[in-house]
């Protein structure tokens, strides 16, 4: 049993010195940007190589971990303190990340429109090939190439779309216990779907796809398990391999486009459970007047759809 406590209570000790630790690894970062920006300056000295091998392995590192909590800790107590803060914290959020969504739904626009011109240079004018030259330039690519990369369109959807579908009410969800309870359970059990379930999980997908990012990016090869001086040791041999297999002989070789994706998907979902948590523990406080409070929603004029949302 004093084993047990023992275990607690150094794990309990661990979990706040980390906390202490990263405002010293947040304030060493912003003061010594060239220790992890370097690289984007010309890549050519072994220094300039160990600043991107810093940036893989913190990118996904216990002590990134912990500064973005603490971020969010001291945030979740400005809004505490605050409501005229936390309201315009959310409000601020809700706008950014509905607006990338909404500027992201165009890509099935653009989707639907390229399809029908592949369909018409290739079934009517018998276009092997495509060539776009804006100022001068000229960007030539197979058709076969245009058909694939309308994967990506339908990526960013996916992606860049999921925390303004989350705003809107748009996601579904499990209402058999939800939809009986009153206002506070309610909010009660949207805070903690936001901390037990969505972060674990964005958390979960990031250590996954960073480095599944930078295999397709850098060679050699990085890994999770390699400790930061072991990294540091491949400096001299680092070099840039973009990834640019396609599935076909002219496809689209540009699938690296989706791993960036999956990164931007976990930052926005991630930010929007932050939001999320912040405005389920304002309206909590200030009672069931307050639900959709400053809630940016779309009006979609056409009365059965909106009453579909409403459902969802």
């Amino acid at each position: 049993m004093l084993d047990i406590f023992a275990a607690i209570g150094s794990g309990i000790a661990w979990i706040a010195s980390q906390f202490v630790l990263a405002f010293y690894n947040l304030g060493y970062a912003i003061t010594h940007p060239a220790s992890w920006l370097a690289w984007t300056r010309a890549f050519e000295t072994p220094e300039d190589k160990e600043s991107l091998l810093r940036v893989v392995y913190y990118g996904a590192s216990v002590e990134f971990l912990f500064v973005v909590l603490t971020v969010f800790a001291l945030l979740t107590i400005g809004v505490g303190l605050s409501r005229g803060f936390g309201w315009s914290l959310v409000r601020g959020s809700e706008f950014a990340l509905n607006w990338l969504g909404r500027i992201a739904a165009w890509a099935g626009l653009l989707m639907v429109l390229q399809q029908v011109m592949i369909v018409f240079l290739q079934r009517i004018f018998r276009v092997s090939e495509i060539s776009i030259g804006p100022l001068g330039t000229s960007f030539t690519r197979d058709l076969s190439w245009y058909s694939e990369e309308l994967k990506l369109y339908n990526a960013m959807i996916v992606c860049l779309c999921v925390a303004w579908t989350f705003i809107q009410g748009g996601h579904v969800r499990v209402d058999l216990v939800y939809s009986a309870v009153g206002h506070r359970a309610k909010r009660a059990i949207d805070m903690a779907g936001a901390i037990v379930f969505m972060m674990p999980a964005l958390v979960l997908i990031w250590l996954y796809s960073w480095f599944f990012f930078w295999r397709s990016m850098i060679t050699p090869a990085t890994s999770a398990s390699d400790p930061l001086d072991r990294m540091l040791m491949k400096a001299r041999a680092v070099r840039w391999n973009v990834e640019t297999i396609s599935f076909s002989p002219n496809g689209f070789d540009a699938y690296f486009l989706f791993k960036v994706l999956i990164l931007a998907f976990v930052v926005t979902a991630f930010a929007q459970a932050c939001v999320f948590f912040w405005r389920s523990w304002l309206e909590l406080r200030e009672g069931e007047m307050s639900a959709g409070r400053f809630l940016d929603r779309d009006v979609l004029g056409d009365e059965t759809a909106e009453r579909a949302a409403e459902i969802h």
